[in-house]
């Protein structure tokens, strides 16, 4: 082989791996993009779910305190009425991050329908 004959190899070369680097880059950026949008569909539906449930279990145990009394005996006083509610706030919160996902999975789908 020449040295022109190389040289002009040599300059085609790169060009042939531009172009096959397009379809590469092309097909890394549509993965990146399903990625990114399966991790923004798992953070909406946490979300979602730890909003959906939060709400529903602090008006459920809202309505239960309201329907209490306060006991004769054994009220913890104005300390118990001042932390209730920090007390009802982690309750929902706990029974949220265990129970919610069952009646806030059918809700995010419906949600989801709606998006679309």
């Amino acid at each position: 082989m020449n040295v022109q004959a190389s040289s002009s190899l040599n300059a085609l070369l790169p060009a042939a791996r531009a172009e096959n680097a397009q379809p590469q880059a092309a097909s890394d950026l549509t993965a990146a993009r399903d990625n990114n949008a399966a991790a923004d569909d798992t953070k909406l539906r946490e979300t979602f779910t730890q909003f959906v449930g939060e709400t529903f279990f602090t008006q459920l145990i809202k309505a239960m305190r309201s329907g209490q009394s306060k006991p004769a005996y054994f009220h913890g006083g104005r300390g118990e009425e001042v932390f209730q509610g920090q007390l009802d706030q982690m309750l929902s919160e706990r029974f949220a991050e265990n129970s919610a996902e069952q009646f806030a999975a059918p809700m995010y789908e419906l949600f989801q329908l709606n998006r679309r």
